[in-house]
């Protein structure tokens, strides 16, 4: 048999959502549950990804199945399509696999035409059917010229104002039919003035026409964005839905509406939506006109509200969820048009589940897994008050880089950032990009906007690991850091004003909304514990601060994976040493300047053993290059050279010298340790005397270090430098009279490193992935550049998602996946995690789940989102 591109509704049901779509299986479900559904038919996913690989075209085959479709629907509603004397309109829909809200196209009222309006008409002389026909008529012409020729709304919208004010009526429903009719001749003859030919009458042509228009929106602009958002392949195409219209504007005893089962924002158990009486659907989806509350139907409609009402409790018990449904009375007689899952807020997500669970509905691992784990994000950050963000227009928009809202006064760089906060405001740090040493102005910041730079920019990670709202990659904004100005959307911004961003959405609001602190509810301890039952994967968080570490324990975290030592030497007394250090001539020198950071970088390891309670910790060794640290101020420059006994012109040689064409595959991570060891050995010093000084303290506790070294590729690398490190550390243990024990293992972010796996087993106790770095080197990509070129690789459909977003497993995850299977058996013990940014990502975290990860860390506030995918990963895999 030759393919199957349609299906009558009564062919389909909820299992074959892959071919129907959400939107098709549903209406084919409801049908079969014998809900009242006008009966139509589904083209399914398939034939969408036939049309684009017919390049942008139905196929005869496909379009011949369809008008079989229209055939059968004209024997089972008793009307035909394009007759004149009892015509059968339909609604051209779209409907993907997964719901993708207001992203796709819908054409309602396909089939009228002059002869057809006036046939209608014709047989019904009543001059509100009139009015009614003329309405559905004027609606058509403005969708199809819209969705189908994309002619811009605005146009008929224009048209519309133009009408209501000569005939001096506020709403759409005072016009007559004959406005509406003098309309629809305005209509086409604008339709015509804009395309130059005049507009399609044959109803079959109509139809083609909207079908190919429904298969192309799955490819408009604001359908990749969202896709890309939310995870949803390209390859997976939409379905149509085409089904008889039934008329919510035919008169006062018909109208239309929307309504959810459950409260969408609370997850409250109580009937929530709106009604519009004469009137079409997308009125009350466009806000048009103000709809009144679905209760209020109960009067208008009685009998209609009560079969609702029977049908409502049908679909929850049905589908065990929350529905969100759309309805058509007409004459009284009430029509379902849709059901699905509702989406929902975080908060209301929790408080459903749990409801859920506790009426039957689901078990505790079927609520685990039907929460989005990455709407938990917006649970622990402020967020900007509803009310004000529906008022505010964005000037702007970059990417949603670390969620949350802020709202302050624009600073320019770090060191304002810290001095404002200081005396108590509230600052928004905005800059060309961030660097390590923007770190204590970041702290201090409401938020940072940055105008370089993707999701895994320096200003993305760190402030994710902070908790802090940023928005990075605004390249709209036009920066003049000298001037302490920057202009966006036409308005300049100097140091001191205003402005609020949303590190969710990635929008930019001049001026200042109102935020509102984020609550977490019983609800959201009562999933962590199921998803914490169900879970085998272990989750620790990246941590470099006691506070940081302290909020991750909060949240969940089970000790830590990645505690980047770095951010420690920014502090002003000690960058002078370091600096002092990097300008040292003599072996001797370098130690007596890192003598000077030793009781720094102890206190620094005392603080995190003791807020993680025993629990793990790893630290990384220096990571970055040299030239990072060095001093860029002249009065920095001259302070140096003073203290080193040099001339400023000296130091200045110094610090370019250190400058390299290609710093992130230079002098850094553990080459650094093999040209100068003495920074391992002090490192190392820290590390084991801290431990020592808190298990003393503690002896319930088990302090047990595990020492990191970055960037290996070689095998004798790690030999090298872990013998500088054991020899260092059974020194110190052993001068202390006590019995210590550490671990030291490496960082996979080499793809050397991962092929080699199995010699480097041979001399590790432990692996752990930095994704951020195996991303760049895998792909050949600057993560700090890649993010100018992206773009143009997703409109190409060359990438689906950012792969420093979201870990590439083809490639990236071929590479973990070898290293894992080459290390354990060479060493049985290993324990291996991952810790670049793709830890707190679920889908990196279900790949992780199965490549046999004992770990997944990530930043403190993405904790709870790794639990629940850790749990869901366990669920799904079981």
């Amino acid at each position: 048999m030759a393919n199957k591109w349609v299906y009558m509704f009564s062919e389909g049901d909820m299992t074959m959502r892959n071919l129907l779509g959400g939107k098709g299986a549903n209406l084919a479900e409801m049908t079969t549950i014998g809900l009242p559904v006008p009966q139509g038919f589904t083209i399914t996913t398939e034939a969408c990804t036939q049309y684009y690989e017919d390049g942008r075209k139905i196929n005869d085959e496909i379009m011949a199945q369809a008008m079989k479709g229209v055939k059968k629907m004209e024997e089972i509603n008793g009307k035909k399509f394009g007759d004149l004397k009892n015509p059968l309109l339909v609604s051209v829909r779209s409907g993907a696999r997964a719901s993708m809200p207001g992203m796709m196209d819908t054409i309602l009222n396909l089939g009228l035409n002059d002869e057809v309006v006036a046939a209608m008409i014709a047989g019904n002389p009543d001059p509100a059917f009139e009015r009614f026909v003329y309405d559905s008529y004027r609606r058509f012409i403005q969708m199809f010229s819209d969705v189908v020729m994309e002619v811009g709304k605005k146009y008929f919208e224009q048209l519309i104002d133009k009408m209501k004010e000569e005939k001096g009526v506020k709403f759409d429903v005072e016009l007559t039919a004959a406005d509406l009719k003098t309309l629809a001749e305005q209509f086409k003859a604008e339709y015509k003035n804009q395309l130059g030919t005049d507009f399609p009458s044959d109803p079959v042509e109509q139809l083609k026409l909207a079908i190919e228009a429904v298969f192309r929106s799955w490819d408009n602009p604001r359908a990749n964005v969202y896709r890309r958002d939310n995870d949803i392949p390209y390859s997976w195409g939409t379905a149509v839905n085409v089904m008889p219209m039934v008329f919510g504007n035919l008169n006062n005893e018909s109208g239309t509406g929307v309504a959810f089962t459950r409260d969408p924002a609370t997850g409250e158990k109580k009937l929530m939506g709106e009604f519009l009486i004469n009137a079409q659907g997308e009125d009350v989806v466009a806000g048009v006109r103000t709809p009144m509350p679905i209760a209020q139907m109960e009067q208008e409609f009685p009998e209609a509200y009560a079969e609702f009402i029977q049908v409502c409790e049908t679909l929850e018990n049905h589908y065990h969820d929350m529905q969100d449904m759309e309805f058509t009375v007409e004459n009284k007689k009430l029509y379902m048009l849709q059901c699905r899952n509702g989406k929902r807020t975080a908060q209301a997500a929790l408080q459903i589940a749990c409801d859920l669970v506790d009426e039957g509905h689901k078990t505790e691992e079927e609520a685990v897994a039907m929460i989005d784990p990455r709407n938990l994000d917006t649970l622990l950050h402020p967020q900007f008050d509803a009310a004000a963000l529906k008022a505010a227009t964005p000037m702007g928009k970059g990417l949603g880089a670390s969620p949350g809202a802020a709202c302050g006064k624009v600073v320019f760089t770090a060191d304002d950032a810290e001095a404002w906060a200081a005396r108590g405001e509230k600052v928004v740090l905005v800059r060309l990009e961030t660097s390590p040493e923007d770190i204590t102005g970041m702290k201090s910041a409401q938020g940072i906007l940055t105008v370089r730079g993707g999701m895994t920019s320096h200003a993305a990670v760190v402030a994710r690991g902070m908790g802090t709202c940023c928005v990075s990659g605004c390249g709209d904004i036009i920066m003049d850091e000298e001037n302490k100005q920057f202009t966006l959307a036409g308005k300049t911004f100097k140091e001191g004003d205003f402005i609020s961003i949303d590190g969710t959405t990635g929008n930019i609001y001049d001026g200042v909304i109102k935020t509102v602190d984020a609550s977490i509810a019983g609800t959201f301890g009562r999933v962590m514990a199921w998803a914490d039952k169900y879970r085998t994967l272990k989750v620790r968080t990246n941590a470099d601060t006691p506070a940081d570490a302290k909020k991750a324990r909060e949240l969940g975290a089970e000790g830590i994976g990645l505690c980047r030592t770095e951010h420690m030497f920014f502090d002003p007394e000690r960058i002078a040493a370091f600096r002092e250090m990097i300008c040292s001539d003599t072996v001797e020198e370098r130690e007596e300047a890192l003598d000077k950071i030793l009781p720094y970088q102890q206190n620094d390891f005392k603080a995190l053993y003791e807020a993680l309670e025993g629990n793990p910790v790893t630290i990384r060794f220096l990571d970055p290059p040299l030239h990072e640290f060095v001093p860029t101020e002249d009065a920095d420059i001259e302070k140096l050279a003073k203290a080193k006994n040099k001339t400023v012109d000296e130091i200045k040689a110094l610090c370019n010298s250190l400058h390299e064409f290609n710093p992130m595959m230079g002098h850094r991570g553990c080459r650094l340790a093999v040209t100068y060891p003495e920074i391992a050995k002090m490192q190392t010093k820290a590390v084991i005397r801290a431990a020592i000084e808190v298990q003393k303290a503690h002896p319930d506790w088990n302090v047990e270090p595990e020492i990191m070294i970055p960037l290996v590729c070689e095998v004798k690398e790690l030999k090298y430098v872990k013998k500088t490190v054991v020899e260092t550390a059974d020194a110190e243990i052993a001068a202390a009279g006590v019995d210590l024990k550490y671990e030291v293992g490496t960082m996979i972010e080499i793809p050397r490193a991962a092929l080699t796996a199995d010699d480097i087993a041979k001399e590790a106790d432990f692996f752990c992935f930095g994704t951020n770095d195996l991303t760049q080197m895998t792909f050949g990509f600057s993560r700090d550049d890649a993010g100018k070129f992206l773009n143009a690789y997703y409109d190409a459909k060359i990438f689906e998602n950012d792969p420093f977003a979201k870990l590439d497993q083809t490639g990236v995850g071929k590479l973990m996946d070898m290293a894992v299977k080459l290390g354990k058996p060479v060493n049985p013990k290993l324990h291996i995690g991952i810790c670049g940014e793709h830890g707190g990502d679920p889908s990196s975290v279900e790949f992780c789940h199965k490549i046999g990860l004992d770990y997944v860390s990530c930043s403190p506030f993405r904790v709870p989102i790794a639990r629940l995918a850790a749990a869901q990963a366990a669920i799904a895999n079981k």
